[in-house]
């Protein structure tokens, strides 16, 4: 099985250029008359919260084998998007930054540093807040006024963490911890232990109580990343571990046969989605392997691991993946609908979970 994780993990490799230059016609055709800050949409094009995802999957490839050509694909494509100039800053278009994070940090390339610090206090002082100080869920074309949404977290605050830690900010770090506690706070679901996809101050509601599978995934994947990059206070671990383990249970009692998990997770006649299963499987192995969770849990990865690599194409394309979701306001057959397609997230969410399998 190694050698063909292995294979597969180069194979995702060779794929992710193309995935990651791939243009995303309907979420430009939408930008003509939805882009809240009327700079050139062109700057979006390659630069938004689905290439952010995919360029930390890069990153990590890099990170676990010190392989040069993993960093230059990143090198690259940060080159050339500086060239074409970065888009106007909010949730989504912030994700692509904590890799330049990381990448900063390596290369200590003062131009990536002083982006990473101006994307930083933007979060800080300029990103609209809900009630209570939450971090808006402002994105390129919509500005979600008072919604806290579970995509924020990994979009956002996990960068604010890292360069908290890298620039030795403390008021950085303060705010990602209390970022996390404010969204528990609001998006978990006290019957289940998973988190809705969103909450509204303008009515006080979860909207329609969706228990969405990638944004679910993205809480597994979030927790146990924030608690690798920055050191909390007993209390606060314990809260966060304890957040995790309960949605892990649940995650254990909805988990369908194939081993993977629905798009709608409570709801077996959804589709089952191939990067809420990598995301899931990712977190459950790394809060395993990080000592945050007992090894039983480890069982429900590793279930996941055959389904999603027949699920990767032998050009290296991760099938059954989920389009791009925005919050479903009005039913749950919303979710439902989601068009299936090959996205840069879903690579990345597929090597982070293979990678934490060798």
């Amino acid at each position: 099985m190694k050698a063909q994780i292995e294979k597969t993990l180069d194979l995702l490799f060779e794929s992710f250029q193309k995935v990651l230059y791939e243009e995303d016609d309907g979420f430009l055709k939408g930008m003509q008359t939805r882009n809240l800050a009327g700079d050139d949409i062109n700057k979006y094009r390659f630069w938004e919260w689905t290439q952010g995802v995919g360029l930390y999957g890069m990153w990590k490839m890099f990170e676990k084998t010190k392989e040069q050509k993993y960093l230059e694909i990143l090198l690259k494509y940060y080159e050339r998007q500086l060239g074409i100039g970065l888009p106007a800053k909010n949730v989504n278009t912030t994700a692509p930054m904590l890799t330049l994070a990381f990448v900063y940090e390596h290369t200590k390339n003062e131009t990536y540093g002083e982006l990473c610090k101006e994307w930083a206090q933007w979060l800080m002082t300029d990103l609209p807040k809900t009630k209570e100080g939450g971090f808006q869920h402002l994105t390129s074309d919509t500005l979600n006024d008072q919604e806290l949404w579970d995509d924020t977290l990994f979009m956002s605050v996990l960068f604010l963490a890292k360069c908290g830690v890298i620039f030795g900010n403390k008021e950085w770090v303060e705010e990602a911890k209390y970022q996390f506690l404010l969204h528990i706070k609001y998006l978990s679901d006290k019957k289940t232990g998973l988190w809705f996809h969103g909450w509204t101050f303008n009515g006080n509601h979860n909207f329609v109580e969706a228990l969405w599978g990638r944004g679910n995934s993205w809480a597994t994947a979030a927790i146990p990343e924030l608690l690798g990059i920055i050191e909390v206070e007993p209390a606060v671990r314990r809260f966060l571990v304890e957040t995790l383990r309960n949605q892990v249970e649940s995650l254990k009692r909805f988990q369908d046969p194939s081993g993977m998990w629905h798009t709608l997770i409570d709801d077996p006649t959804s589709y089952v989605e191939t990067s809420a299963t990598c995301g899931f499987s990712y977190g459950i192995l790394k809060a395993v392997h990080d000592g945050l969770i007992g090894k039983e849990y480890e069982e429900l990865a590793i279930k996941a691991l055959t389904p999603v690599l027949a699920n990767i194409s032998e050009d290296g394309i991760v099938n059954q993946v989920s389009y791009g979701t925005a919050m479903g306001r009005e039913t749950k057959q919303f979710y439902k609908e989601i068009e299936i397609k090959s996205m840069p997230y879903g690579q990345a969410m597929a090597i982070l979970f293979l990678l934490e399998t060798i």
